[in-house]
């Protein structure tokens, strides 16, 4: 099984795009995308300048066609003119003719498995019987070892980029919509990449939706590893967002695998400027990579726990607490929507609907009010009655000392601290160690920072808890501040995470693409208005699309769609079922509003006899 607790950079093959190196011992790449039109050479000249002065190490292009192939040339001279020798990379969907015109006039290639040869997505049933499907894989590999053939004559990388919103009907319909499915579309081509001895290749596995990208990645790096491939891997959260929101989701999805060594060159997918994804993207890499070197921590793994396709660890509920109910948010924050307000030695005034949590010294058995206590203080736990009790570990507190105390108190919920180096390895042995004993109590993640930044505090604290949550260890989050960061901020912040691991719904989630030369409408004025349209709307998933892409295959995992169809043009989604075509721009908000509003209201009149029926 892969160290869970000790931080290593996983060993990659070394991959030459152009006067950089990805993978091996080099540095984690940066690189962002740009939004302009591949044909107007000035405007994407002037875009990627900004790219590279704000530290960008590629930049990617997007190239619909043969005339926009073309036109990297003149955007790669023009780049060098100015003194500029950042590789270039195109981005290629459904024409595999372009990608062979692309790959003679940039460093790097990227194409999609999902549309290189298979035809657009119809989400249509079909079944493939073995020869057929064997059939369909020959037509591939036809198709792309002429494309390999011109990228080693022009020393060109590639990138194998499979998007979980653009699955093939042929792939969904074998393996369905599952890691398993996405991890097979890249497969395909990376076997033939083998066989061809063209090793130039750096991987890509997205989603929107975080889960899926990080147990998509980490079983595509433990199938590469029985195939004895060791591909550098390109990491992205696809569809983030923009603002606070897109950072997070971005840092949860990319920090769970950084953290656990994974990882050879990113991108933070934001729909705003490409240049304000770099500080972020930096920001990861610099914060996971302060853990290389840390002080070894001794840890078994738990036998029973599946690192490829983990399920929520079991535990047993202690009020609101562990079971099967949401993470709970603790924050000290007293005007707040938290489930529960620290207090440390102050007695709180009481409210009915608060509960506290208070130092066990100044514990007097106050209604709402549970005591916290400290390991040190274990011997005192039996001696106050409370139906919750709060008891502070870190990994490394005797182990025979602190089991015989939550097996004899099951109404304990345990708060996992560190301040190791590698504070998520750190607190994955506890409760490793836990499971290890038979231990059921909740775990609470307490995490402790020092920011005056509310952005790098957002960041931290995602990325540290990425791993935590999708390892199904997550019954809470706490986090803490030394600096000048309100008290508001923590407890928004922990939401948030947990709504970015998907793990608890506070608010409308909007899965909206970082655009490119591709989309079709305004992006970041339409997002500003569906947002402001939709913000007291809370639980539903929407997505925002530039263009049909990913756009009609994002659409799976948000309850409704509003994708680029043409110029001025917008076809809005019910989940993947188109239910209005080609609506002019300047309408097509209010018609999404409309939609919704109409569900609601019809869910609504179909709940009501039902009620009737119950009181």
């Amino acid at each position: 099984m892969k160290d869970l607790f000790n931080y290593q950079r996983r060993k990659s093959n070394v991959v030459h795009v152009g006067n950089i190196d990805i993978g091996g011992d080099n540095p984690v790449r940066i690189q962002s995308m740009t939004t302009t039109d591949t044909n107007d050479t000035e405007a994407c000249i002037e875009q990627a300048e900004r790219i590279i002065q704000a530290g960008g190490e590629l930049v990617r292009l997007t190239t619909q066609g043969r005339r926009e192939a073309e036109n990297l040339k003149n955007i790669h001279d023009g780049l060098h003119a100015k003194g500029y020798d950042t590789p270039l990379v195109a981005d290629v969907h459904f024409n595999a003719n372009v990608a062979d015109v692309a790959a003679q006039h940039t460093e790097k290639v990227r194409i999609n498995p999902g549309n290189y040869v298979d035809p657009a997505r119809k989400f249509i049933q079909l079944e493939y019987t073995d020869e057929e499907y064997a059939r369909e894989l020959k037509k591939i590999e036809d198709r792309f070892v002429p494309f390999l053939n011109i990228c080693k004559a022009n020393h060109t990388a590639i990138r194998i980029g499979v998007n979980h919103g653009s699955l093939s009907d042929r792939i969904r319909n074998r393996y369905g919509d599952t890691p398993e499915g996405i991890v097979e579309s890249c497969m395909e081509f990376l076997r033939i990449c083998k066989k061809q001895q063209f090793d130039n290749v750096v991987i890509s596995i997205k989603a929107s939706n975080t889960v899926v990208m990080v147990q998509s990645v980490r079983l595509l790096v433990d199938t590469m590893d029985k195939e004895d491939m060791h591909y550098p891997l390109h990491l992205g959260v696809t569809e983030a967002g923009e603002g606070e929101d897109g950072r997070i989701k971005s840092a949860v999805g990319i920090g769970a695998l950084l953290a656990d060594g994974i990882g050879d060159t990113i991108r933070v997918s934001l729909s705003e400027e490409p240049e304000c994804e770099i500080p972020v993207a930096k920001h990861l890499v610099d914060y996971v990579a302060k853990r290389a070197g840390h002080l070894m921590i001794p840890a078994e793994p738990n036998k029973h726990f599946n690192y490829l396709r983990p399920q929520r660890r079991k535990t047993r509920a202690i009020g609101n607490i562990g079971g099967s109910n949401v993470p709970i948010v603790i924050t000290s924050n007293e005007g707040c929507k938290a489930d529960y307000i620290y207090v440390g030695n102050q007695v709180p005034k009481y409210a009915e609907d608060r509960k506290y949590i208070v130092d066990y010294s100044e514990y007097h058995g106050e209604k709402h009010t549970y005591p916290i206590f400290p390991a040190m203080a274990m011997p005192f736990i039996g001696s106050m009655k409370s139906d919750i009790k709060f008891l502070v570990l870190q990994f490394g507190t005797p182990t025979e000392e602190y089991v015989a105390c939550l097996k004899a108190h099951p109404e304990i919920v345990v708060v996992c601290m560190s301040n190791h180096q590698n504070r998520v390895g750190d607190q994955r042995a506890l409760v490793h160690e836990m499971m290890n004993n038979g231990v059921y109590n909740p775990v609470v993640f307490a995490q402790m920072y020092r920011h005056d930044e509310k952005s790098d505090f957002q960041l931290d604290a995602s990325a540290d808890m990425g791993a935590l949550m999708i390892d199904g260890l997550t019954d809470g989050i706490w986090l803490m501040n030394d600096g000048k960061l309100s008290d508001s901020v923590l407890e928004d912040t922990a939401f948030n995470i947990l709504q970015a691991g998907r793990l608890r719904m506070s608010k409308t989630e909007y899965i909206s693409c970082p655009g490119c030369g591709r989309t079709l409408y305004d992006l970041q004025q339409t997002i500003a208005h569906i947002k402001d349209a939709t913000k007291e709307m809370k639980g539903l998933k929407i997505g925002i699309m530039g263009c049909i892409v990913n756009g009609p295959g994002e659409m799976a995992d948000a309850d409704y769609g509003y994708v680029g169809a043409g110029p001025g043009k917008v076809s809005l989604y019910r989940k993947q079922t188109c239910v209005e075509k080609n609506i002019p721009t300047e309408e097509a908000v209010e018609h999404l509003l409309k939609l919704i509003h109409e569900d609601q209201k019809t869910a609504k009149s179909a709940a009501e006899p039902t009620a009737s029926l119950l009181t």
